[in-house]
């Protein structure tokens, strides 16, 4: 059976499999995106405990995700999106912290200054000023974060994870048979299509969500 005759035949299945592989990534992001925006306001004028929270970030990156998938079903006790959700929103959190601090630390402090010189307290300069200004750097290290997710979140199959590895895997065990390639296949390039999908989204929210002055 060739490539594009499988798609028709097993299309509802992966069509299926892509939803629930976006649905966990967006949901992880949702997480990440709240948790990293928190830590990188907390951080951003705080240098010491700012390297202490960027350090552990990116140690978590460079924790295999199986290795951490794992590691997480020992505290969890449970395999599937249990143990895949958390893991990657620990996943996401290093570009959404980064930017959020580059982009605070990158308001012009005159602007700061003049917020405060009219009376504007600490959280009001924060959601009025100093976010709206940052919101372009802030939205780049979401969007880094989505297309990262979706290539990890195929990996969360090896412990019973939802989402498009499953065919992906499928493939690699069935290597040899007639159906082996078109399985790896339809996984691999469904997961570029999201991630491609998900960039593409990103960028129209920044333009439309983004003030034409600091575009």
């Amino acid at each position: 059976m060739g490539f594009f005759d499988y798609l028709v035949s097993n299309r509802e299945r992966v069509l299926t499999l892509a939803l629930e592989h976006l649905v966990i990534v967006l949901e992880a992001l949702a997480i990440g995106t709240v948790i990293g925006l928190l830590l990188g306001v907390l951080t951003a004028r705080r240098p010491r405990l700012r390297g202490v929270v960027l350090g552990v970030a990116g140690l978590i990156l460079t924790v295999p995700s199986f290795a951490l998938f794992s590691l997480l079903f020992g505290f969890i006790g449970k395999l599937g999106a249990a143990v895949v959700l958390p893991g990657l929103v620990a996943y996401s959190l290093l570009p959404i912290i980064r930017n959020t601090v580059t982009g605070l630390l990158s308001v012009d402090p005159a602007v700061v200054e003049a917020a405060k010189g009219v009376g504007m307290g600490p959280v009001r300069r924060l959601l009025r000023i100093e976010l709206p200004l940052a919101w372009p750097i802030v939205l780049t290290g979401v969007r880094v974060s989505a297309v990262l997710l979706v290539g990890i979140a195929a990996l969360g199959t090896l412990v019973r994870g939802p989402g498009l590895g499953e065919l992906i895997f499928s493939g690699l065990r069935l290597i040899g048979s007639p159906n082996a390639t078109n399985l790896a296949l339809a996984g691999t390039l469904g997961v570029l299509v999201l991630a491609v999908l998900l960039d593409v989204g990103f960028l129209v929210i920044s333009r439309l969500t983004t003030s034409k002055g600091i575009r």
